[in-house]
């Protein structure tokens, strides 16, 4: 295993600045990029291990969240209309192998994302509007008793994991 058999961290793409958003940008986050430059983190993106490429079109949950997605009750739909909620499950069950491949202590992921988001999505309405709720692969990975954090709460606990 990386790093001596010691827990890795998993880290969104996105925010170790790979240009992997759904509109080819990244939202580096330089505390991410360090935890992978010192050997501590690996970075991952559910939707691209899901099946998509970059750039790809918005996508939002739309009749609930991660959950409700997880449980049937609720799809991920791109902006144009299409249903993509298989391809986001998919996504999220290789990011929770991967978690327990490497034996992930924790995993950062990009808040409001439908598949990373892990206290706040966007609504469904593809108006910028924001709503509580998780993405599909904080879902599952909180399913599974994986601990999960969006970057916002990384610094705050950035001391417990150095």
């Amino acid at each position: 295993m990386e790093n001596g058999g010691l827990a890795m961290i998993l880290v969104s793409s996105c925010l170790a600045g790979l240009e992997v958003r759904y509109n080819g940008s990244h939202s580096l986050d330089s505390s991410v990029r360090d935890l992978i430059k010192n050997g501590k983190a690996i970075a991952v993106c559910p939707e691209l291990m899901g099946g998509f490429s970059t750039p790809r079109e918005p996508a939002e949950i739309v009749g609930g969240t991660g959950e409700d997605v997880l449980r049937g009750t609720a799809k991920v739909i791109e902006k144009s209309g299409r249903d993509v909620t298989e391809l986001y499950i998919k996504g999220a069950y290789e990011t929770l192998e991967k978690a327990k491949e490497v034996n992930a202590s924790i995993v950062v992921l990009k808040e409001y994302s439908p598949s990373c988001g892990s206290t706040m999505i966007y609504n469904g309405e593809f108006q910028h509007k924001k709503m509580a709720g998780i993405g599909v692969t904080a879902a599952l990975l909180l399913k599974n008793q994986v601990k999960v954090v969006s970057e916002e709460k990384l610094h705050s606990i950035l001391a417990e994991i150095e």
